[in-house]
């Protein structure tokens, strides 16, 4: 078996292994809950055949849930596996970058000094935060020798977050309305998605895929070096800015409507990397499958975990990423030595 053949059975594997990762995923996101219900009944429900009153009605609150999460899961995989290729730097990644606590300062400016309340007025707030954030830790890691090398991204995010998580308690303490509206975004929730989330979602989600697949033969090129991307035709800055605003897009979307979610566009990049190579045609693709894969599931184990209550999505992907996190700049430091 050659080599090229050998990569061929290892993508078709690593596919129909999402794919049936992101359907248990989905079955068992409306399954599981305060009240579970079995999976025989759930196929009733799409076939017609379930007359349950109340069974019928949790699904239906449970659909737009797990449709949600898997677009945000897909959305914040892609938005990772953007900003790594940008940054040719293994863990970059939305909440290590400060990007999710920018979008957040700006959401919780936007509700206790402008009276902002509509999704998609948030998810604008959100976008430009977002974007600045990522630009100014970008800047501040760039400095000094070396450049933005990944040891110096996450301390330059690291500090960025808590310097901005600080002004967002700062304006969200004293102000308990504000407080209440903005909590659920501190940890990151999808617990009260709604269809008109979904909708709302929908649109920056296809913008931010589009853009995303259509720069990945280009970003192939720039992982070669600068110069010899240039010489292949690509011109760098544009597509650095391009691929950067996409993934921004994407992270805010989602970060504007369920709050700083982290450590999902760390994991799955780096997953299938190791898995099928780096070929941004196949990583962009297979990274939106199982980041939707990851969240879903990461939504199911918190429900389970935390009844009669639940534990929100945020501190279960944080629980599950931070290990990974760990083991990833230790990697990374090990072959520099």
């Amino acid at each position: 078996m050659n080599l090229e053949t050998n990569k061929k059975y290892k993508l078709i594997i690593s596919l129909i292994f999402e794919v049936i990762f992101v359907i248990a995923g989905l079955f068992l996101s409306i399954a599981y809950g305060s009240k579970s219900i079995p999976l025989s009944d759930i196929a009733g429900y799409f076939l017609g055949s379930n007359d349950d009153a109340f069974q019928i009605a949790v699904i239906s609150a449970r659909i737009p849930r797990t449709v949600f999460g898997l677009l945000a899961g897909a959305a914040l995989g892609v938005s990772g596996a953007l900003m790594q290729s940008i940054t040719r730097n293994p863990i970059a990644d939305p909440s290590i970058l400060g990007v999710n606590t920018g979008a957040s300062l700006m959401v919780v400016i936007g509700i206790a000094y402008l009276g902002i309340s509509s999704g998609i007025e948030l998810i604008g707030l959100s976008f430009v935060g977002a974007l600045l954030t990522a630009f100014f830790v970008y800047a501040i890691a760039s400095v000094g020798y070396g450049g933005a090398n990944s040891i110096k991204l996450a301390l330059a995010g690291a500090a960025v977050s808590t310097a901005l998580g600080a002004l967002v308690n700062t304006i969200m303490l004293p102000d308990s309305q504000v407080m209440k509206e903005f909590r659920f975004w501190q940890v990151g929730s999808i617990s009260g998605a709604t269809w008109e989330d979904v909708r709302l979602l929908i649109p920056f989600f296809i913008i931010g895929i589009v853009f995303a697949v259509a720069c990945s033969s280009a970003l192939n090129a720039l992982s070669l070096g600068d110069e010899m991307a240039v010489s292949l035709g690509v011109k760098v800055g544009q597509i650095r800015i391009v691929s950067a605003v996409a993934g921004v897009l994407l992270c805010a979307a989602v970060t504007a409507l369920a709050g700083p979610i982290g450590f999902v566009g760390l994991m799955m990049p780096h997953i299938v990397r190791q898995l099928i190579g780096n070929d941004m045609r196949i990583i962009v693709p297979m990274s939106a499958i199982g980041g939707a894969g990851l969240l879903t599931f990461s939504d199911v184990l918190g429900r389970v975990l935390g009844r009669p209550g639940e534990l929100e999505v945020g501190i279960i992907t944080a629980i599950v990423g931070a290990p990974v996190f760990i083991w990833i700049v230790w990697k990374t430091k090990t072959r520099s030595i």
